[in-house]
């Protein structure tokens, strides 16, 4: 079995949304076995659930981007992360990331690149989004196209910000959330078996 977690913070409810599905096209791979871990659990070294970040074979990091860059809450469990750090406890896991914005690019690309040096002060394996931008032509369907504002580093959706987090984000982000979960789960799987 294949472990794989994923930790966010959400501070309107639109993040955890995008977890979820995330959570929900990762275990929808054959032998992958996917635990959904809040921030704010983690934002003390210790105290939380680390044990089970600890068993997991990759992370999917998730934060929403405020100001231009991941929450507040996220950084603490970044930051958090120093005594894992210290013993090289996640070294050649598989990592990956996803953001929320109320804006299509929101600055995203920032918080996308602080989750994958995150990662890679931990030694961690990156795995990027890899889905061909959705809507870059004249017969792209904004409505339907996944990967919209084409982040090839991660995940990025956007959520209307005049609209609740049972209203937003659109089908399409969730389908793209549900496809990037899909995408980091298989790669999280191969790398577990190439290592047996």
């Amino acid at each position: 079995m294949t472990n794989l977690a994923i930790v966010y913070h959400s501070g309107y409810g639109h993040t955890a949304k995008v977890a979820d599905h995330v959570a929900r096209g990762a275990g929808s791979v054959d032998g992958v076995d996917v635990t959904v871990l809040k921030a704010d659990d983690l934002t003390s070294p210790d105290s939380g659930p680390w044990d089970e970040l600890a068993a997991a074979d990759g992370i999917i990091f998730g934060a929403p981007t405020y100001m231009g860059s991941a929450s507040a809450v996220f950084k603490q469990f970044q930051d958090a992360t120093s005594k894992v750090w210290m013993a090289q406890g996640w070294r050649d896991k598989i990592a990956a990331g996803f953001t929320n914005s109320g804006s299509l690019a929101g600055d995203k690309l920032n918080t996308l690149q602080q989750l994958s040096v995150l990662a890679g002060q931990h030694g961690m394996i990156w795995a990027n989004y890899g889905a061909f931008p959705g809507y870059n032509t004249s017969k792209s369907d904004y409505a339907t196209a996944w990967n919209r504002a084409g982040h090839m580093i991660g995940l990025g959706t956007q959520a209307l910000t005049d609209l609740p987090a049972d209203q937003t984000p659109d089908k399409a982000d969730l389908d793209t959330a549900e496809d990037f979960g899909k995408r980091i789960a298989e790669v999280t799987r191969r790398w577990v078996a190439g290592k047996a």
